[in-house]
């Protein structure tokens, strides 16, 4: 299973923002990385840059590589609406952001790991692939067996986040995709416009 193993600190510093999430060697430098640090300047950026910058902010935000990332711009365009939300919809729609939103665990990597070690049935049925794309009323749930794991336990004690298209029941571990979020109701800022006016080129 292909995905990003690199430091992450760096990659949200890149940014400015804490896109894998709560960091305390972010939150001390929120910086750009860089030998120079904050005091670096930095000339404009083209829009070319700008654009691939948006890019590269979704797929490490939600732990998606080129190829993939790709193939599901490809299903936007295809689809009905407008491309740049379907595409986001497609993101959010991924069996591990599910998980990730439901709270099992704190990070999309953590969620990934989770599905990938058969933790997480859909519809009754063990399911290993992190992108596995929802549908609407499809329930997700932790196995039986899983339930008593620390790391899921933990993870739920420390949520609160809610989602309106996401129901989660904390004593069965059970959650069902209630429908395809809204683009308002997604939390990530990212400028999908952007992504479509790169791959447009």
């Amino acid at each position: 299973m292909a995905r990003y193993t690199g430091p992450k600190t760096k990659i949200a510093r890149k940014f400015g923002e804490a896109i894998y999430g709560e960091d305390k060697s972010f939150e001390k430098r929120n910086y750009p990385p860089g030998q120079h640090g904050n005091n670096r300047r930095r000339g404009k950026k083209s829009e070319y840059a700008i654009q691939l910058m948006e890019k590269q902010k979704a797929k490490y935000t939600y732990g998606i590589l080129e190829k993939q990332f790709r193939n599901l711009f490809k299903k936007a365009t295809s689809a009905d609406g407008i491309t740049g939300e379907v595409l986001l919809q497609l993101c959010e729609s991924r069996l591990d952001n599910v998980v990730y939103r439901m709270g099992l665990s704190p990070s999309r990597s953590g969620a990934r790991q989770l599905v990938s070690h058969r933790h997480i049935t859909v519809n009754g049925r063990l399911t290993n692939i992190a992108s596995y794309s929802l549908k609407a009323g499809d329930v997700v749930a932790v196995r039986e067996k899983s339930k008593s794991l620390k790391a899921i336990n933990n993870s739920l004690e420390n949520t609160s986040a809610i989602y309106e298209w996401i129901t989660f029941n904390n004593d069965t571990k059970t959650g069902t995709f209630v429908s395809v979020p809204l683009r308002i109701q997604i939390p990530e800022k990212i400028n999908e416009q952007f992504i479509v006016e790169l791959y447009s080129k």
